[in-house]
């Protein structure tokens, strides 16, 4: 599959290398809206305050304002000062890059214990701020890899991240999440999934079994 996937795409790897503390706020900015709503507000957070410090001890009220384009933004804003007080509080500021020196269990166990991350926040901090070998499942890697066949369609998200980390080669890894998730966004879509012009049909259990089996034998 991965062979697929870079043959189709490219082993394209993401330009994105925000500070880890950064990239934390702006994936937890990044839940449940688009990616720009998501940057809108990250930046007007950035030209609000001059430091995460200063976010960590802002007015709540204040902090909301400032990312109201993210959607949820009194949940978000909960989430993302309780998170840096707690870096502050367990680092001695606010500061992930000793994260660098840990083992990947033990960062992921770091990040996962912060209030309002999980293992695909956690991931995508270690992937594209670290370069550790982590696979963000978002709803597209989600749904291309249940539709694959290669994680039952009953396992959870968070289950799915320990599961394709034990079956997907290091290496694979950073070319594989960019490239499943615009598999999903053009190809495999939620919605009317372009079974007909998919490279990977021939091995896609959701082809072979789903409602685009009808495609294979028309």
């Amino acid at each position: 599959m991965c062979d697929l996937l870079v043959l189709h795409y490219g082993d394209h790897i993401s330009a994105r290398t925000l500070p880890p503390v950064d990239e934390l706020v702006l994936t937890i900015l990044s839940q449940n809206t688009t990616d720009t709503n998501a940057r809108r507000a990250f930046e007007a957070l950035k030209a609000r305050y001059s430091s995460w410090d200063d976010v960590a001890g802002a007015p709540p009220s204040d902090v909301a304002d400032a990312i109201r384009s993210s959607g949820a933004f009194r949940v978000k804003a909960k989430r993302i000062q309780t998170a840096l007080r707690e870096i502050r509080r367990r680092m001695g500021s606010i500061d992930l890059s000793s994260l660098a020196e840990m083992s990947l269990e033990e960062a992921k166990q770091f990040l996962t214990s912060l209030h309002g991350v999980g293992p695909k926040t956690a991931a995508i901090v270690l992937l594209f701020s670290f370069h550790r070998p982590v696979l963000p499942v978002d709803t597209h890697v989600y749904r291309v890899t249940r539709r694959l066949g290669l994680i039952d369609s009953r396992v959870s998200r968070e289950k799915a991240h320990i599961i394709l980390e034990g079956m997907i080669p290091p290496e694979c890894i950073f070319s594989l999440n960019h490239n499943l998730v615009r598999h999903g966004r053009f190809v495999c879509r939620a919605r009317s999934p372009k079974c007909d012009e998919c490279f990977l049909f021939e091995i896609c259990d959701y082809a072979l079994v789903g409602d685009a089996g009808s495609i294979r034998q028309g």
